[in-house]
């Protein structure tokens, strides 16, 4: 069963209160030792969780593309932008968890951590069944405003109201898993999400094609796949909270706080739900630009932003495993960790986004044959690999720096941020890219706008946080200067 600290000199355990967990002792305390190695420990299993994320939906779209039809897959990459829009508002709450509870943990307060994620967990079932609701009554209307047409719904409908369940599930793991990075694990939310992904990649040939006795159910088969896997990584990620690692209150509901707790996330989980939203806002209306050019152009649209999202990995599993140690040290007043820990993220991700582009370009063409023999498909898709990897390593500067705003409480500039670069910049240079070059400009729009943005958010960010410490730390001499003694 779960252990605390009882030697602590700073715990009044006499009654009970702000019980440390003995994973903190371990390895959860991230404002003490070297800051590359807790930055290391933190990221290397996030890659291979959110590889396991991205992989369910790439595990569709490649048997989807087994059946050979270029409008199923081309309807399928039409839901991929309203899913990842989904996802993001779900998520929202999840950058809230994990943000709270980390500067909880660095100010020691264990019970409040415990009770504000469990509020927080019933904060998205609620918000995700809710969108989840709101998303198939308007349904159609939805898709048709994107260009979907009688060719392309009809996969749609076969997918969407099963997935739509899937995500509701979804919001248990996702947010248990934000809990434990918060207190240090990275390791333990990379074998939920593994197992998710073993089991959907195992499930989608077979009720996809029918093989070994199962149904044949085409894309519906992928939507039900997804659907069991989040259900039994549901059923381990609270198994693991709540046994394992007693992170959330089991004493109680505690409704009497539980306005305390709304206060704390949904200062932090409007303006980061908004801004997740905002973001693959860019991505439906690219989809619709290229609607115009054919369902080719929407196909390697949709097969090159998979591709895109697992090229990303290292560079996001970065900015998500920094952000609990931001968090942690932030909230204990250790702002040069801080600093220390976000040169470090930025210096890892340009020499893996420089190496990613890299890749990419060369093995653009075999790539793209993996997904469609179609020639007006891959020639899409190369043109992609081809111009928008080279803005990966500027453009994942945005993405760093709203993660370490989400992780020190200040949300609103990370929102700013966001709204800024995909409404201001990028939505508009894709209806010009697009008016000017066809599809081509689409994709010379995106990498232009990722590499204006980047340089832009960068220099505002660092000045703005260097200045913030600097004031806290002022601040805290001053509040110490008048405690302290005569």
């Amino acid at each position: 069963m779960h252990r605390y600290r009882e030697d602590d000199k700073h715990s009044p355990m006499q009654n009970d209160k702000d019980r440390i967990p003995y994973s903190y002792r371990q390895k959860g305390d991230l404002t003490t030792g070297p800051v590359p190695n807790h930055l290391f420990r933190m990221t290397l299993p996030m890659i291979w969780g959110l590889l396991a994320v991205i992989s369910v939906q790439l595990a569709d779209t490649y048997f989807i593309a087994l059946l050979g039809d270029t409008h199923i897959l081309a309807g399928i990459s039409f839901t991929f932008p309203v899913t990842m829009l989904i996802s993001h508002m779900i998520f929202g709450i999840n950058i809230a968890l994990s943000s709270v509870s980390a500067r909880l943990i660095g100010e020691k307060k264990f019970d409040d951590m415990r009770r504000v994620i469990l509020h927080g967990l019933m904060l998205a079932f609620t918000a995700a069944g809710s969108i989840a609701a709101l998303t198939y009554i308007f349904l159609k209307p939805l898709f048709f405003a994107m260009g979907a047409d009688d060719h392309t719904f009809p996969v749609i409908l076969d997918y969407m109201p099963l997935w739509l369940a899937a995500s509701l599930v979804l919001a248990l793991p996702v947010n248990s898993n934000s809990a434990m990075r918060a207190n240090g694990d990275t390791t333990m939310p990379a074998i939920i999400m593994c197992s998710i992904a073993a089991i959907n990649f195992i499930l989608d040939p077979l009720l996809i094609f029918g093989l070994a006795g199962f149904p044949e159910m085409g894309v519906t088969g992928a939507a039900l796949a997804t659907l069991i896997a989040y259900l039994c990584g549901t059923f381990l990620a609270l198994y693991i909270l709540i046994v394992r690692k007693n992170l959330i209150a089991t004493d109680g509901l505690h409704l009497d706080k539980f306005k305390d707790s709304m206060k704390r996330l949904l200062v932090i989980a409007i303006p980061a739900g908004i801004a997740n939203v905002i973001n693959p806002a860019a991505s439906v209306v690219a989809v619709a630009i290229l609607a115009a050019y054919g369902p080719e152009a929407v196909a390697a649209f949709g097969v090159a932003t998979r591709i895109e999202a697992f090229a990303l990995i290292v560079a996001i599993a970065i900015a998500l495993g920094m952000a609990p140690i931001i968090g942690q040290n932030w909230g204990a007043g250790l702002y040069k960790r801080v600093r220390e820990t976000i040169d470090l993220a930025i210096v890892w991700n340009l020499i893996w986004s420089a190496l990613t582009a890299l890749i990419l370009a060369l093995a653009a063409y075999p790539i793209a044959s993996l997904f469609s023999d179609d020639p007006a498909v891959i020639n899409y898709t190369v043109l992609f690999f081809w111009v928008v990897p080279i803005s990966y390593g500027i453009g994942n500067l945005v993405f760093g720096w709203s993660a370490a705003f989400n992780a020190i409480g200040r949300p609103q500039i990370a929102f700013v941020m966001i709204f800024v670069k995909s409404f201001i910049i990028t939505i508009p240079a894709l209806f010009i890219g697009g008016w000017l070059y066809d599809a081509h400009g689409v994709f010379i729009a995106v990498s232009v706008s990722n590499i204006v943005s980047g340089l832009l958010f960068h220099i505002f960010s660092r000045k703005y946080c260097d200045q913030q410490a600097q004031q806290n730390e002022v601040a805290q001499h001053d509040s110490n200067a008048k405690t302290k003694p005569v």
